[in-house]
């Protein structure tokens, strides 16, 4: 039996903006399979958000390479990045992107509709995340009524709606009070694990940090890991 290749895979990853400065980062190392969740913290500068744009084919490395499923994405000419982003990659934002002008519905079956989703199966599962990320009685609700914390559960079921194999939150809850915040990171925590995807959380918050199954920091000598606090409990 062919052992099934990790969902992310970094090898020696190099990024620099300027020849004549030092990298932004260099020689980074990572993997990550089905149903792992692990957190990003740095301080400002260190390059959290050039990783997340190297991760999801945005930007390409110096040198080193981007395994999403095998595939190296620098490889891919433009076209074939996007398709591949859109089939296998789902973001979180903290600035949420939903499309305020849309129902809840409509935000969250984009993706499904960009991937040519037949209606039926459409709806069906865009049902199915409404009511795992608790909106389902918002359904017809435009995204511009809703509070923060409503408009982030939509921005959730929007990311995990075509089961991706790769989920990437950048700051989900930087923009919620702390109660919304902690249903918000419990919800992505359970529907990254319901799904088996694998789940990279950048955040500056260790309260955040700690729902992830481990944490990385990202500092000048590289990724290296830091154990959670606490005794939080842990499902799969």
């Amino acid at each position: 039996m062919v052992a099934e290749p990790a969902v992310l895979r970094l090898e020696n990853l190099t990024k620099r903006y300027r020849s004549d400065r030092p990298p932004v980062f260099e020689d980074l190392n990572l993997e990550l399979g089905g149903g792992e969740y692990v957190a990003v913290m740095g301080e400002s500068g260190v390059g959290k958000s050039t990783l997340l744009n190297l991760l999801a084919g945005l930007d390409r490395p110096d040198s080193g390479r981007v395994r999403l499923l095998g595939v190296e994405v620098s490889a891919l000419d433009d076209d074939a990045t996007t398709l591949l982003r859109r089939r296998a990659v789902g973001f979180v934002f903290q600035a949420f992107h939903v499309l305020p002008y849309l129902t809840v519905e409509q935000n969250i079956a984009l993706p499904l509709e960009l991937l040519g989703v037949a209606a039926a199966e459409r709806m069906r599962r865009t049902a199915e995340m409404m009511e795992a990320v608790g909106v389902a009685a918002l359904a017809r609700r435009y995204a511009r009524e809703l509070s923060g914390g409503e408009v982030q559960r939509i921005a959730i079921g929007r990311a995990l709606v075509h089961k991706p194999r790769l989920v990437l939150a950048d700051e989900p809850t930087g923009n919620l009070d702390p109660r919304s915040a902690a249903q918000i990171l419990s919800l992505l925590r359970a529907q990254i694990k319901a799904n088996s995807a694998a789940g990279l959380l950048i955040t500056h918050s260790r309260t955040a940090a700690d729902t992830a199954d481990r944490i990385l920091i990202l500092d000048g000598r590289g990724l290296h890991a830091m154990e959670p606090a606490g005794s939080l409990e842990r499902d799969g």
